[in-house]
């Protein structure tokens, strides 16, 4: 007597879901790997490059902002030389990360002089202007806003920066 048919398909039935498993990975794999444009968070690395642009940004005036025009900030305590805001701080403020075989480069109205790139502790490049490490504010919903502007939060104020490289503070009040 023969086996009941569904037994005898089994294994080749699972080797045929394993196949299309494996297969359906490397498409995914290949397909983020060949794609000029990869987005990390509020910026994209296109053509191998993370750009910082320069946009009009409310009452701020013109400063710097992602590639998909998310306000960029500095933070005082980095003392334009290194990454302090670490942990805690960078879920709320995570740095711009530049790939490994990526660049930095600059969107119209920024100056390719004052972009470079700073190691953090965990070995990752991190965009720097002026001397200054970018970051992006987790509670800016759109691009075009600037809501961690001016705001104390883990450690210190925040602020946004001009494509001259100056840092946008409040004025004081007479």
């Amino acid at each position: 007597m023969s086996s009941p048919p569904s037994r005898s398909r089994r294994p080749v039935l699972l080797m045929a879901i394993a196949a299309a498993l494996v297969a359906a990975a490397v498409i995914l794999v290949v397909s983020l790997v060949a794609s000029p444009s990869r987005t990390h968070g509020n910026y994209s690395v296109t053509d191998n490059a993370v750009t910082i642009d320069a946009a009009p940004v409310g009452n701020l005036g013109t400063i710097l902002v992602s590639d998909q025009g998310f306000a960029l900030y500095m933070f005082p305590p980095d003392e334009q030389r290194n990454v302090t805001c670490v942990d805690r701080c960078a879920l709320n403020w995570p740095p711009v990360i530049v790939p490994d075989g990526a660049r930095v480069a600059a969107g119209a109205g920024v100056d390719p002089t004052l972009l470079s790139t700073i190691t953090d502790r965990d070995g990752k490049r991190v965009a720097t202007y002026n001397g200054w490490p970018l970051y992006l504010f987790a509670g800016d919903v759109a691009a075009g806003t600037a809501t961690g502007q001016n705001q104390y939060l883990d450690g210190g104020y925040w602020y946004v920066l001009r494509p001259s490289g100056d840092v946008v503070k409040p004025v004081p009040q007479q």
